[in-house]
């Protein structure tokens, strides 16, 4: 019979080496990956349907019939695309899949086809040998996470909603990895709710002129006036459910008070005397809003007509409409904003029996360590999951060394995954699959 982790490292490696890079606007090819992983589901005996939103972007989806059919099911996803790496920048080639001194290199060594792997790995070691998890489990496989989803997930809700018939609550990237917050203290945050996402495009119009000649009514510093104002904007703090318990559920680990409840809170502070776990909630105790593009102008002695810059908003569960009156006075009337893409807040309860299999599974392989839930800053495909009335909480498990930078690794150079974690990985995830 097969070793797991040979497996889960194999299949990291092998995936890896497909080179999945989304670098936007519909460039990408996620079907050599996607047969990869049909292939490997169907050798030992399930049945995958791969497919394809439009040439080379596909889709694998498989359930796993539970041993109570009766409950609600679970969906378990991952995400086939990563972002793209230049070589020249990485100690090994980002697809190279270098397996060297206890670690898988590579980019989605972390986001997240080591996950991936995981899924793959438990799928086919339940079916070897005859296993079911405790309820039906839909495992899927998206394009197109890293761009808009339009090809992956919001594509599979829009057209293959029966695939999902009976989940109620999903699974997916961006939690239960090790956190070192202090000597000895040893955090697994739980991703329980997700910003939304605004990614915005504001547009000036001007007078266009000759570069020398005075100009009242110059588009590109009307625009820049703006970007300047939103840039400087402080917003203020608002506490979901979801912060609230991690700022106490943190506290109490490092031993901390910390309590949102009470008079003359501060926030700011509280994620201060947290030390290096005030990164787990300090991107999630307001709204943001961060200029990433500008553009405007064909020639430097010709004043434009007009002018466009980006902006990447993030909003809270209740935020939207402080978020957008406050779009409206820091762009003030010379300058219109509009969405370009545009995805909901999510919040999901910490009070629920999968939450429990959740940190229970988590605690079976770390004794000692604390599960805490946490909001994410960004997004995942259980945005478009929400559509189909399924609660997604992030939940990848991974044990990590201390002193390696996890969210560093999203996107970053020399990508990389420890073996002994993605072994952690498969006993997590089997173990709550089969329990929850």
């Amino acid at each position: 019979m097969a070793d797991p982790v040979d497996e889960v490292v194999r299949f990291t490696s092998d995936l890896i080496r497909i080179d999945t890079s989304n670098r936007g606007a519909g460039d990408c090819a996620e079907r050599p990956a996607a047969e990869y992983v049909a292939a490997q589901l169907a050798e030992d005996g399930l049945e995958p349907l791969l497919l394809e939103s439009a040439p080379d972007r596909a889709n694998v989806v498989v359930r796993l019939a539970g041993a109570d059919r009766d409950r609600p099911g679970l969906l378990v996803h991952g995400h086939l695309d990563v972002v793209p790496a230049e070589p020249d920048d990485w100690t090994v080639h980002p697809f190279s899949g270098e397996v060297a001194d206890g670690w898988v290199w590579g980019r989605g060594a972390i986001d997240m086809k080591g996950m991936v792997a995981m899924m793959l790995t438990v799928a086919r070691r339940m079916a070897r040998e005859g296993r079911r998890p405790a309820r039906d489990v839909v495992l899927a496989f998206t394009a197109d996470e890293e761009d808009s989803a339009a090809a992956g997930s919001d594509w599979l809700v829009r057209e293959h909603a029966d695939l999902f018939e009976g989940c109620a609550e999903g699974i997916s990237e961006s939690g239960a990895y090790t956190f070192h917050a202090a000597e000895g203290v040893r955090l697994y945050p739980v991703s329980a709710g997700e910003r939304g996402t605004a990614w915005l495009e504001l547009t000036a119009h001007g007078t266009a002129g000759h570069g020398s000649r005075a100009n009242g009514d110059n588009a590109v510093g009307v625009l820049a006036e703006a970007v300047a104002r939103i840039h400087a904007h402080r917003w203020p703090a608002r506490l979901t459910p979801t912060v609230r318990a991690a700022l106490r559920e943190i506290g109490g680990a490092l031993g901390v008070p910390t309590d949102p409840e009470a008079p003359g809170f501060d926030v700011d502070d509280a994620i201060g005397r947290l030390g290096a776990a005030g990164d787990l909630v300090a991107s999630t105790v307001r709204n943001s809003a961060n200029p990433t593009m500008l553009q405007a102008g064909y020639k430097v002695n010709v004043i434009p007509g007009s002018a466009t810059a980006r902006v990447d908003g993030r909003v809270l569960p209740g935020g939207d409409a402080e978020f957008e009156a406050t779009l409206d006075r820091l762009c003030g009337d010379a300058v219109s904003w509009r969405y370009v893409h545009r995805e909901v807040p999510l919040e999901a309860s910490v009070d629920t029996p999968t939450f429990t299999a959740m940190r229970e599974s988590l605690l079976a392989e770390d004794p000692g360590a604390h599960v805490v839930p946490v909001c994410l800053a960004g997004g995942t495909d259980a945005k478009q999951f929400s559509r189909l009335g399924i609660t997604g909480y992030g939940f990848a498990p991974l044990r990590l060394p201390d002193g390696f930078d996890y969210s560093a690794a999203f996107h970053g150079v020399d990508e990389r995954v420890p073996v002994d974690g993605l072994e952690f990985g498969v006993e997590v995830l089997d173990r709550f699959l089969a329990t929850c």
